[in-house]
C-alpha cells in the first residue's frame, strides 16, 4: 500500500519524495522499490510532527520551502490531487493548503468519521477554511464538503504549527488542523471531484485492492 502512495507522489512531480515512518518494515518496502525513506522516532503525536522531523533531517539547509504530507493510507490518491493541494500556496497569505470534495452520499452527512470543512468560496475550486468538524455543518440547504487529510505546508507554517500546544477545539473534535485555525493561521481548500479511499479496515483494504487491480473498478468509491 505504501508503495502505491509513493508512486502517486512521484507521479505528481511537485518535488522530491521522501517516506517518513517509524516502522523499519515500511522503510524496507520503499527502499525495495527504489524510493527514499527515513526512520523517525516512534513517539510523535501526529503526522505533522513526523514529517517535520524527517524534513529537517533530509533538508537541513532549507532548500525546500513547501512540504506536502501525503498519508500512507491513501493508496488511491491521484497525482492530480497532490498537485491541486499545492496550488493555494501561490497566494502568499495562505499558510496551509488542503483538499475537500463535495459530499454526495447521504450517509456521509452525519457520519462523524467523515470530517466536514466549513468554508467560504474564494474562486471556483478554491475555498477558505473557517472550521472543521465531525458534525453535519453548515446547517441549511447547500453543499457539504468532505475534508481530505492531505496537507501542503509552508515550511515556516509547519514549524510554527508543531511548536503550538494542542488547542481546545482540536482536543474536543480530535482534529489537529483546528490547532492552526485557533492560532490564526490560514488554511485554504482546493476542491477535487472524488475522495481517495482511506484504508482503515480489512474491508477498506479489499476495496483498495479491487480499485488498484487493472480492470478491477478504479472508480469504486462506494
Amino acid at each position: 500500500m505504501i508503495a502505491h502512495v509513493w508512486r502517486r507522489a512521484i507521479e505528481a512531480d511537485v518535488g522530491p519524495v521522501l517516506v517518513a515512518a517509524d516502522d523499519p518494515a515500511i522503510i524496507g518496502a520503499i527502499e525495495a522499490v527504489g524510493g527514499r525513506a527515513i526512520l523517525t522516532r516512534g513517539d510523535h503525536a501526529s503526522g505533522s510532527d513526523r514529517i517535520f522531523e524527517a524534513l529537517n533531517a533530509a533538508d537541513p539547509h532549507a532548500r525546500h520551502d513547501v512540504v506536502v504530507n501525503v498519508q500512507g493510507d491513501l493508496p488511491t490518491i491521484e497525482a492530480a490531487a497532490v498537485r491541486a493541494a499545492v496550488a493555494p500556496l501561490d497566494d502568499a497569505d495562505v499558510d496551509i493548503a488542503t483538499l475537500a470534495t463535495p459530499i454526495v452520499r447521504a450517509s456521509e452527512r452525519d457520519d462523524p468519521n467523515v470530517v466536514k470543512a466549513v468554508a467560504s468560496a474564494i474562486t471556483p475550486g478554491r475555498w477558505r477554511a473557517l472550521y472543521f468538524t465531525r458534525a453535519r455543518a453548515p446547517w441549511g440547504e447547500g453543499p457539504l464538503l468532505h475534508h481530505i487529510g492531505l496537507y501542503a505546508y509552508r515550511r515556516a507554517a509547519l514549524a510554527r504549527f508543531v511548536g503550538l500546544p494542542p488547542s481546545t477545539l482540536e482536543q474536543r473534535e480530535k482534529l489537529e488542523q483546528l490547532r492552526a485555525l485557533e492560532a490564526g493561521m490560514r488554511i485554504d481548500l482546493a476542491i477535487v471531484d472524488t475522495p481517495p479511499l482511506g484504508v482503515d479496515t480489512p474491508e477498506d483494504l479489499e476495496r483498495a485492492r479491487r480499485m488498484l487491480t487493472p480492470g478491477g473498478g478504479q472508480n469504486d468509491h462506494s
